[in-house]
């Protein structure tokens, strides 16, 4: 039984408006094709929705067990001469292979046609209620592993049933292990997450892609995301890890600030602090600080995900001591890109021989005890200009590794959490074997389909914990919330101590 309603789903397909504009890509053959787009489309989400693979014969499945009435409407079965005709798998097969031969390109490069990204990105934001479509601009995205069903090509040649698909890494399933190989394709997603001290919203995938492994992943989502501002969505805070960052400027973070976007993500540990100089300022995490910056305050790092309170709040604090160093942003990007940074003396934040008017500031400031001899442009001016390949790269929305940063950051879990669900064993998981199609269109559409699927599954829980919330706070009650369940080898040697 489907978890979710065929009404629902027949909204969304309509409300996204595919089915007609695939169908006037079709070629017009010269026998009655029984089975419609729409029709398909619904199979294959009521496949999905009933935890079924994706496998063409549990969409016939899937339609021929409607209830007659409903199969009458949606073409599963039809009056012929020889009398009521159901669905055959040649017909279904023979849709769904025009579908994708269509969307497809005429020349196979690893990466979605544009009528195939099109596609799959109205049939996502169907799928998210009009309540819910401007609870938040901020999304979190991250990309895995998807096999294929092809054999791999022997050593040395790409002769296979997959041509598209290639060689990619993924997370090691030993101990020990930190990677291994796979055959197949990279699948990205971008989940809506709450804007920060916002309420929370439901966490639905609003855009996704997938592309080959040969292809960079974060390049082939950078499209995605830039196209959402012309389709009167702005972009918001991008929460991405490391592997999206430690990117070429212009391959990820450049892009993006052009459509709008404010970055906040994690730094590949060779980004991560002291990386050359502008102006005499000292370029660092994607900031400019005083020259006289104590160097242990720029080797900062992140803090451990075990660290103690204690640990916590002294890093807190030498981050804190840290952004007095920094040069402050007085002026909003223009046109080129270029703002301007006040020298940090100059806004009261530390004291310093060079600006005597700072040296009148209360001692609970830092103070520049050896200022440079001859001092730089960032010294000598109260401001200088920033242009935009200055820290280009490492540019953020807060200063890494600030209390702020870690906060904010925090949200970026919720893409996690989609992929998780998509490969949960309980519902659709998409390890090998799940769908036995081979190719990026097949396949990409069968994903566009399953995260559609998911996001209702997302919703009902949704709704069902607003409900159940509402219900305790009419009994004056609080809202339930999560235990951390998190342990640590020092909390389970104190519980497990003897006496």
């Amino acid at each position: 039984m489907s978890t979710v309603p065929l009404a629902r789903l027949e909204e969304i397909i309509d409300a996204s408006g595919v089915a007609p504009r695939i169908e006037t890509l079709l070629p017009i053959g010269v026998r009655h094709r029984q089975l419609q787009v729409r029709t398909l489309l619904a199979g294959m989400l009521l496949t999905l929705a009933d935890h079924r693979p994706a496998h063409l014969t549990r969409v016939r499945d899937a339609l021929t067990a409607l209830p007659p009435e409903d199969q009458a409407r949606l073409g599963v079965t039809e009056d012929w001469k020889a009398g009521p005709h159901q669905l055959t798998y040649r017909q279904t097969e023979r849709t769904f292979g025009l579908v994708t031969d269509v969307l497809a390109k005429d020349h196979p490069d690893g990466l979605p046609s544009a009528a195939l990204a099109a596609i799959c990105d109205d049939l996502l934001e169907a799928s998210i209620p009009q309540e819910h479509k401007h609870a938040s601009t901020a999304l979190a995205v991250d990309w895995t592993d998807v096999e294929t069903f092809s054999r791999p090509p022997p050593r040395g040649t790409r002769d296979c049933a997959d041509p598209e698909a290639w060689w990619g890494h993924r997370s090691g399933g030993g101990p020990g292990q930190d990677s291994e190989l796979f055959f197949g394709y990279y699948a990205s997603a971008g989940t809506m997450m709450p804007e920060e001290r916002r309420p929370a919203v439901p966490e639905l995938a609003r855009r996704m892609t997938v592309s080959s492994c040969h292809a960079d992943p974060a390049r082939a989502l950078v499209p995605v995301l830039t196209a959402m501002p012309a389709s009167g969505i702005p972009l918001g805070d991008i929460l991405a890890d490391s592997g999206y960052a430690h990117r070429d400027a212009d391959a990820w973070a450049i892009p993006l600030r052009l459509a709008g976007a404010q970055l906040v993500q994690d730094l590949h540990p060779s980004d991560r602090g002291p990386r050359g100089t502008h102006e005499g300022a000292i370029i660092a995490n994607g900031n400019l600080y005083c020259p006289a910056t104590p160097r242990p305050l720029l080797g900062l790092g992140p803090l451990a995900r075990d660290a103690t309170v204690e640990e916590t709040a002294a890093h807190d604090t030498q981050a804190a001591e840290l952004a007095r160093y920094k040069l402050g942003k007085i002026t909003s990007d223009d046109a080129d890109g270029h703002h301007r940074v006040m020298c940090p003396a100059v806004m009261s934040k530390i004291r310093c021989p060079l600006r005597p008017g700072s040296m009148t500031l209360t001692r609970d400031r830092p103070e520049i005890l050896t200022p440079p001899g001859h001092p730089p442009a960032c010294c000598d001016q109260q401001t200088i200009t920033v242009p935009p390949e200055v820290a280009a790269k490492t540019r953020q929305k807060h200063d890494y590794p600030s209390r702020a940063h870690r906060r904010s950051y925090a949200r970026r879990t919720g893409a996690e959490r989609t992929f998780s669900t998509a490969k949960d064993p309980a519902s659709n998981n998409i390890t090998h074997g799940w769908t036995r199609l081979m190719g990026l269109a097949p396949l990409m559409l069968w994903l566009a389909c399953l995260l559609t699927v998911r996001n209702q599954r997302i919703l009902t829980a949704w709704d069902a914990r607003q409900h159940h919330n509402a219900h305790r706070a009419a009994a004056g009650l609080p809202p339930r919330t999560r235990r951390r369940r998190r342990k640590t080898l020092a909390t389970l040697a104190a519980t497990t101590a003897p006496p």
